[in-house]
């Protein structure tokens, strides 16, 4: 994520040429920063020594309890916990809080907040090191049409890539979460003990941009960092097999724009018939004109002054990642527009150039916009409100409580002082070094199981990751072997049993790898 910048970066990027950074004044409204690589160096992975540990009774334990744990699996996403619409909530809190007990956390307590609860847990193991474990029990609302099965029958169906368990929060994030403790039961069940300290922290309302987490993080902050690092459950494999890392995650500005009638013109009660705006102003158009002010006509550059200056310039050791994920993306250029259902980026740009507006730049994003009537034939009326949801991706190194006053402060000087403004949700960025040895023990683990990964600087989508980085000094890391997709969509899933010569892990494999990983970073 980006730092205050007022360098402006060029798209120069050539694979294996190092560029020439040019100092450039901060970026005026209109001018969409560029990036650049200004080095030749690329980081591998594949230099991390792998993990050579071994586990047999652990793997053994899984392989004998592996119906058992898929049943675990099936009773957390049979549990519905949508944060949107208050749905299983507290149910599923005392579900994961419950089977902690069951694990012999010495502590597992629901954590109140302002919001939907949190959940503390901690395993005393007597260990020299301490590792957090960051999860979310909550999942999205379901769509009322495109599942092939109830989302929250826990159904086990056959796929191309094999037999998946397919659910609402299949991939995101239940399934891979109780993968992982079922491997802290196979180590507990085998060996007596962890091989590290757990503290687990988790959260109900991460669909919800995280609002209250911070309040879970108060009540433990003191003990929190004590730990190595953090951990977050993840499935990371492609359907090809292969695995990525991601060192960060952008940060994220929701918010609501809304245009009603008032003193400056427009009904202020109710909708009106649709001949009177020839004499009467229309919130909707106004709502319109006022998101249309943020972008250039194209809606791809933000016309917000000022909103792009506090971007910094790539790290070298980002640019060094950027380096070594560009070659698998470029491979995987045609397959991800296909799966998107895009026919080509913004301007039709090269995947190098893609690459880095992915990962480097910020957005300024309509999710949904609503007024008047929108049911079958016609209604002709003149609505007298206006609503929109926008939310706006953010870089190092934005903020977005700053990002927001910029937004207010341009709808002002454009006139649209009778547009409200109001606040959803947000947080900073994130960042961590890929040389930290969590990180390190992450790759290592990886290399055992013939994954060297792909580490990208960051994931292009948001997590409330900064509370570790940034309030508590962490290193973070998302990791796993497993795959799965269709995250907020239907027919979300996460492959059990890979069909054969698949490279991508089964459930057994997946919680094999929870197992050496934390051995790892016990060393």
């Amino acid at each position: 994520m980006p730092r205050p910048a007022s360098v402006l970066l060029l798209v120069l990027l050539t694979l294996g040429t190092a560029c020439t950074v040019v100092e450039a004044p901060p970026a005026a409204a209109g001018a969409r920063p560029r990036v650049q690589i200004t080095t030749p160096e690329t980081f591998d992975a594949r230099n991390v020594p792998a993990y050579t540990g071994a586990h047999e009774a652990a793997y053994a334990y899984i392989d004998a309890n592996l119906r058992a744990h898929i049943e675990h699996l099936r009773r957390w996403v049979r549990q519905p916990s949508i944060s949107a619409q208050n749905n299983g909530i507290r149910e599923m809190a005392a579900m994961l809080r419950d089977d902690l007990k069951a694990l012999g956390f010495q502590e597992a307590e629901l954590v109140p907040t302002s919001g939907h609860p949190g959940v503390w847990g901690y395993y005393d193991a007597g260990a020299e090191r301490t590792l957090a474990v960051y999860m979310m029990y909550d999942v999205q609302p379901v769509e009322p049409t495109g599942w092939s099965v109830n989302p929250f029958d826990g159904a086990l169906v056959d796929r191309p890539l094999g037999r998946v368990l397919m659910a609402r929060g299949a991939t995101n994030q239940k399934a891979p979460e109780r993968a992982f403790l079922n491997a802290l039961e196979a180590i507990i069940r085998t060996e007596g003990k962890l091989p590290v300290n757990l503290m687990i922290v988790a959260e109900g309302e991460e669909e919800l941009g995280s609002p209250n987490f911070p309040q879970v993080i108060d009540r433990y902050e003191a003990r929190l960092k004590t730990a190595s690092g953090v951990f977050f459950p993840f499935n990371s494999q492609a359907p090809s097999g292969d695995v990525s890392m991601f060192m960060g995650v952008k940060g994220i500005l929701s918010f609501e724009l809304e245009a009603r009638g008032g003193p400056h013109g427009g009904p202020t009660r109710a909708e009106i018939h649709g001949s009177y705006k020839v004499i009467t102003d229309a919130p909707a158009l106004r709502l319109v004109q006022a998101i249309a002010s943020l972008t250039t006509p194209d809606g791809n550059t933000i016309l917000v002054p000022r909103y792009y200056d506090a971007i910094r310039p790539p790290s070298d050791e980002e640019q060094q990642l950027t380096n070594g994920m560009l070659p698998q993306w470029i491979a995987q250029d045609s397959a991800t527009r296909a799966g998107l259902g895009v026919e080509r980026w913004i301007g039709g740009v090269a995947p190098r150039e893609a690459l880095l507006e992915y990962l480097f730049s910020t957005t300024m994003n309509v999710d949904g916009m609503w007024s008047g009537y929108t049911g079958p034939g016609m209604k002709t009326i003149l609505p007298h409100v206006a609503t929109a949801k926008l939310d706006s991706r953010l870089v190092p190194d934005q903020d977005p409580d700053t990002a927001l006053a910029l937004i207010r402060a341009h709808l002002d000087a454009k006139g649209f002082t009778d547009v409200t403004l109001t606040k959803l949700s947000g947080y900073p960025p994130a960042q961590s070094s890929v040389s930290a040895p969590l990180v390190q023990a992450a790759i290592g683990t990886y290399h055992k199981y013939g994954f060297p990964p792909s580490v990208a600087p960051r994931l292009a989508g948001s997590a409330p990751y900064y509370v570790f980085t940034r309030r508590l000094g962490l290193p973070m890391v998302a990791g796993g072997i497993g795959h799965g997709s269709g995250a907020h969509a239907p027919d979300e899933y996460m492959v059990i049993e890979p069909k054969p010569g698949s490279r991508v892990a089964g459930l057994a494999r997946v919680e094999k790898f929870y197992v050496d990983m934390l051995h790892a970073l016990a060393k």
